[in-house]
């Protein structure tokens, strides 16, 4: 009796008072951590991304210092900016998704209906919203982001890369000069720069001539400067885009993406594309190229490379000021996201900021010795041998590429050439990889895909898009782009995108 008198009450003391409280403690305790183990073990999985085919680093330092626990981002947005090295980022992102299997969010052509602000029908494989999961979305488009959060993700990374007005101006110059209408009419950039309004006529699209930045974003870029209108734009980037990097610190700007995407070091080593000529061609450049036999077909003056190339793109300082002024809201947005740059890196701090760029540049140097002839250094286009990475020509000034060493075994090859692969052969080649099935039924042509040839297509008002037209021989064959513009090839490559208006 004494005996089970004292079992009710042990069975009290534990159930009743002590029990309850200690045994929900414990509960509890149990589920934080089988919870944070499998946390811990999601993020170790994913965090550690080494590429998925062969890398070529011969430095154990590829990876990089350490990131900590961070998830990389695979959800990404890149707002492709006109002529501030976003071909290279390009590059380095079609690297990472090609590598990895994921999926890209395609144009029908090469652009995304540029210069009409963005729609996701012009996205490749689109059927609405979350109906398909991409994960990069980063080719030349007008920003619209209702569009675009009907494409991408909701955790969905976005950055973009800017450039001070004045040497925006006189890239723009040189490369859209024979096509762009306020560039054809002036004698040089600096008689641009000295009375822009005689030679632009803002009714005209395709100008590439006054704030190809805020353009670019999405806003007016014609507007009459006015704080208000500056501080608006600026609001919205800051409230849509988590990274804004800047092309005069090109290798600053790497380390800060890595770090907020939480990727390997290997994977920002790039080279640089899509990059003019600093001088004018020895052989007068494209005179007698097929660029300037389109531009003839189609009954415009096309006059290549000359020797007064360079003549026409020199300004004076007080020429470059006057750029920067008639670019005004290019040059706020420039200014303020520069301070932003600036305050990013101070708190990443200086000295680390210094020895991760210093390692970035030792891996370039290696890559370039592993890959490219001559040390890594660009060439003219017709000296390339590999007629399939030859990058696309257009403007004054000649854009330069690369060539593979010989002799690499296959699986260097296939990571080097993919450094080195231009943007327009890059897109055909994912485009082959995700749609093998229109590719394989004669929808595109097996060219194209091996070749990874720069072919623009004509967007058809019903679908975005008219399948290219088959050109046996060497004949030339004529498209149109939405706008009207004549779209001119012979064997399978662009040579020229011309106004007709």
């Amino acid at each position: 009796m004494l005996f089970r008198r004292r079992a009710r009450m042990l069975r009290w003391l534990v159930c009743g008072r002590v029990g309850t409280v200690w045994i929900w403690k414990a509960l509890l305790l149990f589920v934080a951590i089988a919870f944070a183990v499998q946390l811990l073990g999601v993020i170790f999985n994913k965090s550690s991304v080494h590429p998925a085919g062969h890398s070529i680093f011969l430095s154990s330092d590829a990876q990089g210092p350490s990131l900590g626990f961070c998830q990389p981002h695979t959800h990404i947005m890149f707002l492709k900016t006109h002529k501030t090295a976003s071909s290279t980022v390009l590059n380095m992102l079609y690297r990472f998704g090609d590598e990895r299997n994921l999926r890209f969010a395609l144009p029908l052509g090469y652009q995304f209906g540029y210069p009409l602000p963005f729609n996701a029908h012009r996205v490749k494989g689109y059927r609405g919203p979350r109906a398909m999961e991409f994960h990069i979305l980063g080719h030349h488009m007008r920003f619209n982001k209702p569009e675009v959060e009907k494409v991408m993700p909701a955790d969905t990374f976005y950055f973009s890369i800017i450039r001070d007005p004045a040497g925006m101006a006189e890239s723009s110059f040189a490369y859209y000069k024979e096509v762009a209408p306020a560039f054809r009419k002036a004698k040089s950039l600096g008689d641009f720069a000295d009375n822009p309004y005689r030679y632009y006529d803002s009714r005209v699209r395709n100008n590439y001539a006054r704030n190809l930045l805020m353009f670019d974003f999405g806003m007016d870029n014609n507007a009459n400067f006015s704080l208000a209108v500056a501080q608006k734009a600026e609001t919205m980037i800051r409230q849509t885009f988590n990274l804004i990097l800047l092309s005069e610190y090109f290798d600053q700007s790497m380390i800060l993406l890595r770090h907020a995407l939480c990727w390997p070091l290997e994977t920002v080593v790039s080279f640089s594309l899509n990059a003019r000529q600093q001088k004018p061609s020895d052989v007068g450049g494209l005179s007698g190229s097929f660029v300037s036999k389109a531009a003839a077909a189609a009954g415009i003056g096309f006059r290549g490379v000359r020797p007064q190339a360079k003549i026409l793109t020199n300004v004076t300082e007080a020429q470059r000021e006057k750029l920067r002024q008639w670019n005004a809201f290019d040059l706020y947005l420039y200014k303020t996201f520069n301070r932003t740059f600036w305050e990013d890196i101070k708190s990443f701090g200086y000295t680390q900021m210094e020895q991760e760029v210093s390692l970035l540049r030792m891996l370039r140097k290696e890559m370039a010795q592993v890959c490219l002839r001559d040390g890594g250094k660009p060439v003219e286009a017709r000296r390339i041998r590999d007629k399939t990475i030859r990058p696309f020509q257009l403007g004054l000034l000649e854009i330069l590429g690369y060539e593979l060493q010989p002799g690499l075994d296959n699986a260097t090859r296939t990571a080097c050439l993919r450094m080195i692969r231009p943007e327009l052969q890059y897109k055909d080649v994912l485009d082959a990889k995700q749609f093998p099935r229109v590719a394989q039924s004669g929808q595109q042509n097996p060219a194209l895909q091996a070749a990874g040839a720069s072919l623009v297509r004509q967007d058809s008002p019903r679908t975005g898009e008219r399948p290219a037209e088959g050109n046996a021989g060497g004949r030339t064959a004529e498209l149109r782009d939405w706008d009207g513009s004549r779209l001119m090839r012979r064997n399978q490559t662009l040579i020229q995108k011309v106004r007709l208006t």
